[in-house]
């Protein structure tokens, strides 16, 4: 079945990290954020390497290694953010993803469309730089 809004684990770590790495103001590595997120150091890394990859982290390795923004944080939206882990959110009449229905009138009206375009407009508006504590 189809999603209206899904916040996954990875969105979740991936967002919580991306505001702690805006938040300081030098490198911080993902023992730190683990211990600030309560979670698996393992699975920061691996969601934080996509985001390297997108160009919107820089990383260094070793023992003084760690994670910073490659770009301003007032550039970077939380749907740039959420998009680089999950994929385009995308609009779509059925919530389910039905090529036909079975009805004369869907049962869900346009509620699907509505939550995803608010929940989408939301992420868009939203920056890091919004929610920076200097």
């Amino acid at each position: 079945m189809g999603k209206v809004v899904n916040i996954t684990e990875a969105v979740s770590i991936g967002l919580h990290s991306m505001v702690l790495i805006a938040q300081t103001k030098e490198q911080i590595n993902v023992h730190e954020i683990a211990e600030r997120t309560s979670s698996s150091k393992f699975h920061i890394a691996k969601i934080l390497q996509k985001l390297v990859k997108e160009n919107y982290l820089t990383s260094q390795r070793g023992p003084a290694g760690g994670f910073m923004l490659a770009k301003p944080p007032e550039t970077i939206s939380l749907l740039n953010i959420y998009e680089c882990i999950e994929g385009e959110i995308n609009l779509s009449e059925c919530p389910i993803n039905r090529p036909t229905c079975p009805f004369s009138k869907c049962i869900f009206g346009k509620l699907t469309i509505k939550m995803t375009r608010d929940f989408k407009d939301y992420l868009s508006s939203k920056y890091l730089s919004d929610f920076l504590d200097f």
